[in-house]
């Protein structure tokens, strides 16, 4: 028999028909999970497939919020919805998406594999629409809705399966960290190419800001005055908006080309393993019963609740901080400059915080990769308009981004194993966890940009002004370092909670050994209630 072979005679019979196991099938699995050392063209491979969403939530979450105020000129008001309705259908798809996935078919390609491939054209399309501006102005807020929400139900359709995924391309812990330290890289890489991409092309078809009567108190000149509306303005041709306009389009284009290519690299060069564990399951269980399963696992919802408001307080700092730099610090031409020196260095330091965790342990490593922003979150908002200054916080903000990126996805493996050992008979949920994880940062996010934007509405924003009141640079420094501070202050302390150190980690990892092993799947001695 040929290498792989077995493996690819029970996915394609039990599987495909969903016929229980016997020992020879769990024999077949197992046999073939221990060839399945995953190279580091598999682990690349695999990697790759977490850019597209790093691309385009870096772009929508650097640029989406200027782009709806000062490109699509919407109000702050109507913004605020948008941001916020999609978000939150987005946080509502990832648990129905999971679920969906976990009860799907094994095919040729896998379970996971037919998603990823099939929901990417669509979604790319989707995306694309988002950066248009329509002719119209009646309807733009819907057309605005409609795609934004249309994207993250495509890219959820994609994202679930994928980061799902890393739990099928191999059993072992060490090569699971190992993939997902490649994968939190290429992460990071993504959304410095997304950063990059988006406001390289962006920043260089800037127009002239409108100057209001507020400038004027302040030593700005104006060219036109316009006495219906008391503001004073730029002259700015229609050649100049459109520019602008196209821009944008431009940008989603050449992102749009990537996310494809990232994922046929994954289709093509990942193989998708059955999971001897996970193929004893017996009968398919409900959506409401899967759900009480993992969130009744106490180690799932501290970790859950801990990365919930450290995501939280990052997410809050990616939504505000180009209208931060853009006019509370006054660095209109030099944002996307800044947002890219944020992701470079968080690159450069995701080895660091690899070889950190493997040395301290994860629960350290949360704890000092998390709390190293907070002085420079302080820092940010106490120092003049400096632009040096503003580069190295910068610099050292993206290694506490690095370890934001990495962690969580380094410790829901962890979290699986777990349950996998305190409910033996309740296996296959792998999807359901990933996707409730995504469920409440993504819902907790729309919270909070709909929130911060209508925060910069009460305050009295200017869409496309030189300047703002102060009102709103003060309502900008408060959304990026006194709120994420707070946040990131009380997800530390529910980590103090979270069981599961190196030494249960060790213990886990010794039982499921156990368990892939035929021999000694019916004598192990498995705990039935949570850590």
């Amino acid at each position: 028999m040929a290498k792989g072979e077995g493996s690819e005679q029970y996915s394609n019979t039990n599987l495909l028909q969903n016929k229980p196991l016997n020992e020879d099938d769990v024999k077949l699995a197992t046999k073939s999970d221990r060839g399945g050392r995953l190279t580091v063209c598999n682990k690349i491979c695999y990697a790759i497939g977490g850019a597209p969403y790093q691309i385009t939530g870096c772009a929508l979450g650097f640029f989406l919020q200027i782009y709806l105020l000062d490109v699509a000129q919407l109000d702050p008001f109507y913004a605020s919805i948008i941001l916020f309705v999609g978000r939150a259908w987005d946080a509502v798809t990832d648990p129905t998406v999971g679920f969906l996935v976990s009860r799907s078919c094994w095919t040729r390609f896998g379970r996971m594999m037919p998603w990823i491939l099939l929901s990417t054209p669509f979604a790319v399309a989707s995306y694309f629409l988002i950066w248009y501006v329509p002719s119209f102005d009646q309807g733009k807020v819907i057309w605005y809705l409609v795609f934004y929400c249309l994207f993250q139900t495509l890219q959820t359709c994609f994202h679930v399966p994928y980061s799902s995924l890393t739990m099928f391309i191999s059993s072992e812990q060490k090569e699971r960290d190992s993939a997902t330290a490649y994968r939190m890289t290429v992460e990071v890489l993504g959304s410095v190419l997304g950063t990059a991409i988006q406001g390289q092309i962006v920043g260089g078809a800037n127009v002239p800001c409108i100057q209001s009567a507020l400038d004027l108190g302040r030593g700005v000149n104006a060219t036109v005055f316009l006495p219906e509306v008391n503001v004073t303005k730029e002259y700015v041709s229609l050649d100049e908006l459109v520019l602008q306009k196209k821009s944008y389009m431009v940008a989603a284009g050449v992102i749009g080309i990537v996310y494809i290519v990232c994922a046929f690299i994954v289709f093509f060069g990942v193989r998708e393993r059955p999971d001897p564990t996970t193929l004893q399951a017996k009968k398919p269980i409900s959506f409401f019963q899967g759900l009480r399963l993992v969130m009744g696992h106490g180690p799932y919802a501290k970790l859950v609740m801990g990365f919930l408001f450290t995501s939280l307080a990052f997410m809050l700092l990616e939504g505000n901080f180009a209208l931060f730099c853009t006019y509370t610090l006054g660095f209109r031409n030099d944002f996307q400059n800044i947002l890219l020196a944020i992701m470079i260095s968080a690159t450069l330091t995701i080895p660091f915080w690899q070889w950190f965790l493997t040395k301290f342990g994860k629960k350290t490593a949360v704890y000092f990769g998390i709390s190293w922003v907070i002085p420079f979150m302080i820092l940010i908002v106490l120092i003049e308009s400096n632009l040096i200054v503003t580069y190295m916080v910068s610099v050292a903000a993206g290694i506490s981004v690095a370890a934001a990126f990495l962690l969580p996805w380094s410790m829901l493996p962890d979290v699986i194993d777990d349950f996998k050992i305190c409910n033996p008979q309740s296996q296959g949920h792998e999807a359901i966890f990933y996707s409730f994880y995504v469920f409440f940062t993504k819902f907790a996010s729309g919270v909070s940009l709909g929130i911060s934007t209508l925060s910069l509405d009460f305050a009295g924003y200017l869409t496309r002004g030189c300047s703002q009141p102060d009102a709103v640079n003060l309502t900008l420094k408060m959304l990026v370092s006194p709120a994420p501070i707070v946040l990131i202050i009380l997800g530390l302390i529910i980590f103090k909670l979270y069981p599961i150190n190196e030494e249960t980690r060790q213990k886990n990892k010794k039982i499921l050994q156990d368990m892939r092993n035929p021999a000694g799947i019916t004598n192990t001695t498995l705990r039935q209630t949570p850590v």
